[in-house]
């Protein structure tokens, strides 16, 4: 039972009050228009004729919005029919058929794929800036205007490895966005991204720029992304991230959502000075060819830093150069630290690696190089970056003996196969790594070839017992994993 008291009152009294209210509700009104008419000296009232104050973003917002649109897009995909594979409920079947089941696999069967994303208009005559993702594999693509005029778009070109694509639309006199320059955006600076997240229609969300050259994600095979709190969510992708003054300053393609489909607070967009030198090779050629130096560079770490007895953090390492390649044909080698590009300094591996891949093929570069405690320059013509990177499969074998938390074993031409490794090459494998052990912790990994110890060649484990009889506080390996060699740490 409800211990609630209710008290009623009696109806005389209910529309006495109604009554008093109504009267009270008539002095206010009275009240409100003599007040409104004649204010007392001391107030400022707004102009009426005014309109709303415009501190905020709408004014840019308004000229940005036009420049944005939705792009749809439709791609056929092969999907398994109910029984393909491993029919489902065997055991059921099999009470009726026994051993002898019918053959229930069907071919696979094509059904349409719908995408869903965003592009951002620069220029007048149709282009558009948008995501690879977002048109890879379409076998039709649809842009929709802000004014809801619809245009079957077609792919000009992409580039997978930056995750961008240009597509043009058979129009003109389009409003186009203004191309800002991502070179001088700061951490901090206000940012807007403008989209069409989860199809709801036309967003714009407001946050700042947390930071630039994120790298190292995995996201794409290039990767210099802009990072924004400004919320980004599904179908924001291809769209625009402007600054304060509704300049185009990068593409949004990437969120961290861990495990949720919606916005987190970490986003990624593509800085436009990239996007525009993609665009605009794409544009001309119809595809991107990249410079090729033919390294594999390495960040130095402040253990790389004290193996190679410099104080600086700064550079690339080059911790593998292939053969016959621009960089070998240029005089680098191993264990050379590139500290400048053309007059200027390398911060670190992503950066000089960026900064190659955006130069054509032909292009002559002057490298200023650390080798064994002195400045060498050094001159390399470009080569076109191959399109298809040659991988091998890890092999594995037995322990063979335990040496500071890695057991190792001689090097064969079976297992060089195994591992991808140039026939020839000398060292040992590593065949178990401890991973409580510091080599887990520098990175070494169980299939490594381990090439050298503190500079000195290893061809045998007699070699490598004798390298770490004499090891240091640290010890600095050059490592080839699958074809490629490194520089390892421990």
């Amino acid at each position: 039972m409800d211990t609630r008291s209710v008290s009623v009152r009696p109806k005389a009294a209910v529309v006495a009050m109604a009554v008093v209210l109504g009267v009270g509700g008539l002095c206010l009104a009275a009240a409100e228009h003599a007040f409104t008419n004649n204010p007392p000296a001391s107030l400022k009232l707004a102009d009426a004729n005014e309109g709303p104050s415009r501190t905020g973003f709408a004014p840019i917002v308004k000229k940005v919005l036009p420049t944005v649109v939705n792009v749809s897009s439709t791609k056929m995909v092969k999907t398994p029919t109910q029984f393909e594979g491993q029919a489902p409920d065997d055991d059921f079947f099999r009470q009726f058929f026994g051993g002898n089941m019918p053959n229930m696999r069907q071919n696979p069967r094509e059904q349409r794929e719908r995408g869903l994303g965003s592009g951002v208009i620069v220029s007048p005559n149709g282009y558009i800036l948008t995501n690879n993702h977002v048109v890879d594999g379409a076998t039709d693509v649809k842009v929709t205007l802000s004014d809801n005029r619809e245009y079957k778009a077609h792919v000009v070109g992409t580039d997978p490895k930056v995750d961008l694509a240009v597509i043009r639309i058979d129009a003109s006199d389009l409003p186009s966005i203004v191309i800002g320059d991502s070179s001088k955006i700061q951490i901090g600076d206000y940012a807007l991204a403008v989209g069409n997240p989860f199809g709801v229609g036309k967003t714009v969300t407001m946050g700042i720029v947390s930071a630039t050259g994120r790298h190292n994600l995995g996201i794409e095979g290039y990767e210099d992304f802009i990072q924004t709190d400004a919320p980004i969510n599904p179908g924001n992708s291809g769209g625009a991230l402007i600054n304060d003054r509704g300049e185009l300053i990068g593409i949004n393609t990437a969120i961290i959502s861990h495990g949720s489909e919606g916005n987190q607070g970490i986003g990624f967009a593509i800085p436009v000075n990239l996007a525009r030198t993609v665009m605009d090779e794409i544009v001309k050629t119809g595809k991107v060819t990249r410079g090729y130096l033919g390294i594999v560079p390495q960040d130095v770490t402040p253990a790389i830093a004290k193996a190679f007895n410099v104080k600086e953090f700064t550079g690339a390492l080059v911790g593998d150069v292939t053969a016959d390649s621009p960089a070998q044909k240029g005089g680098l080698k191993n264990g050379d630290i590139i500290l400048e590009l053309n007059g200027k300094p390398v911060a670190d591996a992503n950066e000089l690696r960026m900064s190659i891949s955006m130069m054509a093929p032909g292009t002559s570069v002057n490298l200023k190089v650390l080798r064994d405690g002195a400045d060498r320059n050094l001159t390399a013509t470009l080569g076109e970056l191959p399109t298809e990177q040659a991988t091998a499969e890890k092999g594995s074998s037995d322990n063979n003996s335990e040496l500071s938390g890695i057991s190792v074993q001689n090097l064969n031409a079976n297992l060089a196969q195994q591992l991808g490794v140039p026939a020839g090459t000398a060292g040992v494998v590593v065949t178990k790594v401890d991973p409580s052990s510091a080599a887990a912790d520098a990175g070494l990994q169980r299939g490594d070839v381990i090439q050298e110890v503190n500079r000195k060649p290893v061809h045998n484990t007699s070699d490598f017992a004798a390298a770490m009889h004499n090891a240091k506080d640290q010890n600095l390996l050059l490592v080839n994993r699958q074809g490629n060699t490194i520089y390892v740490a421990v």
